[in-house]
């Protein structure tokens, strides 16, 4: 006989049918076309000033600078697109994942993992419970198989799957979807089964519906939306600081007498004013309406609110112009031209305030470090599902952890087996038990290699058997199954019952946490047979339980039953009266990299809680190996069971679950229980978890994490964060990326806010002690360009600090803007505007303007000091000086190169369009090494504060 029931596709078989049918991947979600996409960057307030200062300078007849404006802002949306775009892509790839997740097929007669998008039609597919369905398929063998199918059908009850032909479809009547048929995309619930692939890819239900769970790339993160908040704020203060320097401007020039017009003509000016900026109604508002967090109506449409704005501009314009005309004072000219002029430049100065007060950056350099940090987390085992994950586990103060595959290999290997009845550990009665008793299996190599399918612990016994030559298969081929309860981790145990080849009678098997089962034993049984299992024989049997599980073991015990029970019987009832067989202890050594990341941990300020389902002697044994203990033992308080922690009040609960290290024992509610309660006292909260009834306790922690390789579909549907490799040393490092992406952006939020401050505060103080900033608004979009898209690309792509995890977790409510980087910001800022002053001044000296030569100058100047402060910048929060970090970031390096070049070539060829003239190489090499000082002067604090540090 075959050593399998079904023996699956060959590998010529499987190539024919991916060829007829197609592979199982569902077509790609449809995107907004890539054109539409850029031009929705037009909509940006900032984006639609600027075109309107463009065609106001064409108008006047200044077609260089107008060309050049609209030049800039195509570049720009270009850029900002493109970035865009990018960060879309990555997000794709994330997607993909999904698709690899591997499932258990026979082909060849043996099994195999392959993963979900390499599945074809008419493989034959082993599913279990937490599993979801990775293709439609019809049921060959089910046992107690049950399928979740709302996401279909809105309805919660599990529903029971058979294979046809069972009696009970008959009794079901009808259903939405056959009682033999198992649809892609829902999970298993309860039992396993065997099942022959009928669909796949589009072809199947869920694919002709369209409706498959992927990464949401449109999430807003908490960080985005606060980064989004200060936008819109220092928005609208630029905005009013850019109204208000054009109204001081303009009134300067009228008081001094210098802006004169007759009535008639300032009425037109007003008038036309008025009309104008109704008129650009929708252009303006929003800078305003954003910054006061103003909920705008939805009864109108953006184009009818438009052309309301535009129908109220012509009105006011027909009225004003109309009585000035019947009152028959209409000017000749309607405004005079130097007026106008004027007007025209103060307007211009204004746009260039928006222009680089506005820090649109901010919300594309949380994008795209969102995307770079989610890349490289995939590259280093962590594959984010949810955005927010990213930053949030930076915060992270606790991390509850599961012990087995976590902390440890998940290599389990039966180390001995203690069997009174069977002291080789080897016997017929025995082998059968672990054969069939079983929802695990193995995989079988062409090198005769076995490798355990489906849990460890089971996988363990049953290499076991096939290192004593025995095929479990054929044990289990003679059982006569009758049913099978699998195993819960309420109950601790699992039962399989029916016709044993053995004995030839019905048998009850029962395998489970050692201290479960003893409770429900009345017997032993020993070489002469059985015999009753008195007090001083279970004290006995606990003591030897207990050895074993301090050397770190995995104890689970065999026990039986013969009986003929009644059909339909309850199994987790009739698990009673049970003669015990034995135990085996099982080993998995802890994984190397372990107690240095709990070591990690404890220096970041993150408290690790082991949360486990072994033993607490077990338990006790793994904390002490990966350092949890610290330098003595555990106190008291520090180990619970979850049964005591259950018993526990919510106050006490709260209390105790601040104190405890361990939870052994532990249930799913018990698991929940402890995340709300960390969760009440204000801990951020990171957990790991495997299993199907680990959801809850996942989706209610601050970030689920589940594991990649055994965790069950619904918990990784559960989860924010999958780790590929299920090792704790990866949660770790997802720490680490968290805590850097939210370091990368605090250094882009200074970069920018210094270049914000400086600019603001010479456009208002300036007038007033007679300069005014000299930048045209060509010269803006270009610092506007490094201060967001340059510098956002440079910071974001600045790889993970590891001195970040010798601090404590910042708290999630904190503002990201920290006092430090305020007096940073604004500090830096007076400096550079007592400068900057200083330098106007002297350059205008008596003319009270500057030469073309000049205006070069105090730009490039400009341009300089904020690429050098681009580099102490990247030194903010390291707690090193620049050279300690020199290495590590080509992008930053390639991006400095950028605007050093860029800034060269457009004082020497940007002519009229930047207003600029060229400089001697001897003039370069002055500006760049005199601004440098600005970052030599960040060195010397640097080095100032790690000396008073030491000290």
């Amino acid at each position: 006989m075959e050593k399998l029931n079904y023996r699956g596709l060959s590998d010529e078989q499987v190539k024919l049918s991916r060829a007829e049918h197609g592979g199982n991947v569902l077509p790609a979600p449809v995107r907004i076309p890539w054109y539409i996409q850029y031009l929705r960057k037009f909509r940006d307030p900032v984006i639609r000033i600027l075109m309107i200062a463009a065609v106001l300078s064409c108008l006047i007849g200044d077609w260089v600078e107008g060309g050049g404006i609209l030049v800039a802002i195509l570049l720009a949306t270009f850029i900002a697109f493109l970035n865009e775009y990018r960060a879309e892509k990555e997000f794709d790839l994330l997607n993909q994942s999904n698709d690899d997740l591997p499932y258990k097929v026979i082909r060849n007669g043996a099994f195999v993992m392959v993963p979900r998008r390499d599945l074809v039609v008419g493989d034959v597919i082993f599913v279990e419970q937490g599993e979801e369905i990775p293709a439609d398929a019809r049921v060959l063998e089910a046992v107690n198989l049950q399928l979740d199918e709302s996401s279909l059908t809105g309805e919660t009850d599990p529903v029971g799957k058979f294979p046809a032909g069972h009696p009970e479809i008959a009794r079901l009547g009808e259903t939405t979807y056959p009682a033999d048929k198992l649809m892609r995309g829902t999970p298993v619930v309860e039992g396993y089964g065997y099942a022959e692939i009928t669909a796949v890819g589009e072809h199947t239900e869920i694919g002709h519906t369209a409706r498959e769970a992927s990464l949401e790339t449109g999430e807003e993160t908490p960080l985005q939306k606060q980064l989004e908040k200060l936008s819109r704020l220092i928005g609208l203060v630029g905005f009013l600081i850019s109204v208000l320097t054009f109204g001081v401007l303009a009134g300067r020039e009228i008081f001094r007498g210098e802006m004169v017009q007759t009535p008639a003509q300032w009425g037109v000016t007003a008038t036309l004013a008025l009309a104008l900026a109704l008129a650009l109604l929708r252009v303006w508002l929003p800078l305003i309406t954003d910054g006061l967090e103003v909920i705008r109506r939805k009864s109108f449409s953006l184009s009818l609110r438009t052309w309301i704005c535009i129908a109220a501009a012509v009105v006011v314009a027909a009225v004003g112009l109309g009585g000035i005309w019947l009152g028959g004072c209409w000017p000749e000219p309607m405004i005079a031209r130097d007026v106008m002029a004027k007007l025209l430049g103060f307007f211009m100065i204004a746009v260039t305030l928006i222009v680089v007060a506005v820090p649109e950056g901010l919300a594309m350099s949380v994008t795209l470090s969102l995307a770079y940090s989610m890349r490289r987390m995939t590259a280093s085992n962590n594959l984010v599902r949810k955005m927010h994950a990213c930053e949030t586990i930076g915060a992270a103060t606790v991390i509850c952890t599961d012990k087995t595959g976590t902390l440890t290999m998940n290599r389990m290997r039966v180390d001995s087996m203690h069997f009174a009845a069977f002291p080789e550990g080897s016997g017929a009665l025995l082998e059968e038990s672990i054969a069939v008793n079983t929802t695990g299996n193995l995989s079988i190599g062409p090198d005769g290699e076995a490798e355990a399918v489906g849990n460890p612990t089971e996988g363990a016994l049953l290499l076991y058997l096939n290192g004593k030559g025995l095929d479990f298969r054929q044990l289990r081929s003679r059982f006569q199954l009758k049913e099978q309860l699998t195993f819960s981790t309420e109950r601790k145990f699992m039962a399989t019952y029916g016709r044993s080849a053995v004995e030839d009678r019905m048998i009850l098997y029962v395998k489970g946490a050692p201290e479960i089962l003893m409770k429900r034993c009345s017997a032993r049984l020993t070489a002469s047979g059985e015999e009753p299992l008195t007090p001083e024989r279970i004290r006995e049997l606990e003591a030897e339980l207990r050895s074993w599980q301090a050397r770190g073991m995995r104890t689970l015990a065999i026990c039986f039953r013969r009986a003929e029970l009644a059909e339909g019987a309850d199994l987790a009832e009739e698990a009673k009266d049970l003669v015990w067989m034995g135990f085996a202890a099982i080993s998995d050594p802890v994984r190397p990299e372990v107690p240095p990341a709990v070591a990690c941990c404890r220096r970041a300020g993150i408290r690790v809680k082991v949360v486990t389902g072994d033993s607490p002697e077990t338990a006790r044994e793994i904390g002490r190996q990966i350092g949890l203990a610290g330098e003595g033992d555990f106190a008291p308080g520090e180990i619970i069971t979850g049964r005591e922690y259950a018993a526990l009040s919510d106050e006490e609960a709260v209390a105790a679950g601040q104190r405890l290290k361990i939870m052994a024992r532990a249930r799913p509610e018990d698991k929940l229980r402890l995340v709300r309660s960390l969760k009440r006292s204000g801990e951020v909260v990171a957990v790991t978890g495997d299993g199907t009834n680990d959801a809850p306790a996942l989706n209610n922690a601050d970030v689920g994490i589940a594991m990649g390789k055994t965790g069950t579909a619904i918990a990784k549907e559960a989860a924010a964060i999958i780790l590929l490799d299920d090792s704790f040393a990866s949660v770790v490092n997802a720490v680490l990326w968290g805590r850097s992406l939210y370091a990368n952006i605090q250094r882009f939020i200074i970069f920018q806010l210094t270049i914000n401050v400086t600019a603001l505060t010479i456009a208002v103080v300036g007038p007033f002690v007679g300069v005014e900033l000299p930048l045209t608004v060509i010269q803006m979009l270009w610092i506007n360009l490094i201060m967001d898209t340059f510098a956002a690309l440079a910071l974001a792509t600045e790889p993970p600090d590891p001195s970040v995890m010798d601090r404590p977790p910042r708290r999630s409510s904190d503002f990201i803007v920290t006092p430090g980087m305020a007096r940073w910001i604004f500090g830096t800022g007076i400096v550079l505007v007592i400068f900057f002053l200083w330098a106007l001044l002297r350059m205008e000296g008596h003319t009270g303007a500057l030469v073309l030569r000049e205006q070069t100058l105090f730009f490039s100047v400009f341009v300089m000091i904020q690429f050098w402060n681009l580099f102490n910048v990247r030194a903010y929060g390291s707690g090193q000086g620049f050279f300690a970090r020199f290495r590590g970031n080509g992008m930053f390096y390639a991006i400095a190169g950028a605007i050093l070049v860029g800034q060269i070539v457009i004082v020497s060829f940007g002519g009229k369009a930047f207003r600029v003239t060229p400089l001697g190489w001897l003039d370069w090499v002055w500006i760049v090494a005199g601004c440098s000082l600005i970052f030599w002067a960040g060195e010397g604090i640097r080095a100032a504060a790690r000396l008073l540090h030491r000290r």
